[in-house]
């Protein structure tokens, strides 16, 4: 087995670091502090911030000046020049006892986004896609949202409810549709391992940040482990690759749960995984 060691990448602490993505036009990642409603990025030796009136956590990118970003109320429009976003969509804004969780873009242009209970009520949430202007739900009676990302080729999705310690397989057809029922991809339960955010790489392997574990594990597409990247803080929450040629792995943790935290803790990490990723898609924010 392989480990590699993740080194500090931005030292801001994030109560809870989730949501990584790597902007292909304008070069850099992009990660969110949920529960402090904030997106955080660097461009160069330069840290930057946008705040929100609500927890934020998910995002794909539209354009250059824009990303989609996921909210407790439903999805958004972020201008990254001036920080201004209006509404694109509403996801159980009537519902103040959720907020969105995981989320990743597809391949045929469409984000998959999972809600959650604030206080983690067990069954409260859903997974929808947001497909060019409207959501449609996909998933109801999921505790803890998690693990969203799409093999190459289009035709199949991932997915986690991390109580379960399963990653499941989803089907989908050409439009990015479930076609047919998920089938298990990962039981962790033997390892007591819990599933959290999770990236496919260009050669179809998973790699999943495991909560409590202080790593991010590699499956094969058969489903079996291969090597691990490390990372300093304990609660690994999620995965982006980016970078020259993709061969860089974000990693953001956080400090949830933990009484007394030393300086690690939430912190967000970079990674050389040995394995390139795959480009992460485009957004398309309404009918074309």
């Amino acid at each position: 087995m392989t480990t590699t060691t993740a080194s500090l990448f931005d030292a801001r602490h994030c109560f809870l670091g989730e949501g990584p993505l790597w902007h292909p036009e304008r070069g850099q990642f992009f990660w969110f502090d949920i529960i402090g409603n904030r997106l955080l990025s660097r461009a160069g030796d330069a840290a930057q911030e946008w705040r929100f009136e609500e927890h934020a956590s998910a995002a794909g990118w539209i354009d250059a000046d824009s990303l989609l970003v996921a909210t407790e109320s439903g999805v958004r429009r972020l201008n990254l020049a001036d920080g201004s976003h209006e509404p694109l969509a509403a996801i159980e804004a009537d519902e103040p006892a959720t907020r969105s969780n995981d989320g990743r873009a597809d391949p045929q242009g469409g984000f998959w986004i999972g809600t959650m209970g604030k206080k983690q009520e067990r069954g409260l949430g859903c997974i929808y896609r947001y497909y060019r202007g409207a959501v449609e739900l996909l998933y109801r009676g999921i505790s803890i949202p998690n693990a969203i990302c799409f093999a190459p080729g289009g035709r199949l999705a991932y997915f986690a409810d991390t109580p379960t310690r399963r990653i499941m397989a989803q089907p989908l057809d050409a439009s990015g549709w479930p076609d047919g029922p998920a089938e298990v991809f990962v039981d962790l339960s033997a390892e007591k391992l819990n599933p959290d955010g999770a990236v496919v790489d260009a050669g179809g392997g998973l790699w999943n940040a495991q909560w409590g574990a202080a790593r991010v594990a590699r499956y094969t597409p058969d489903g079996r482990f291969d090597r691990a990247v490390a990372v300093p803080g304990r609660h690994a929450s999620c995965p982006a690759f980016g970078g020259p040629g993709l061969t860089q792995m974000l990693v953001t943790t956080a400090r949830e749960g933990m009484d007394d935290p030393d300086d690690d803790q939430g912190r967000t990490y970079l990674a050389d995984p040995g394995i390139a990723g795959q480009a992460e898609h485009r957004v398309v924010p309404g009918p074309s």
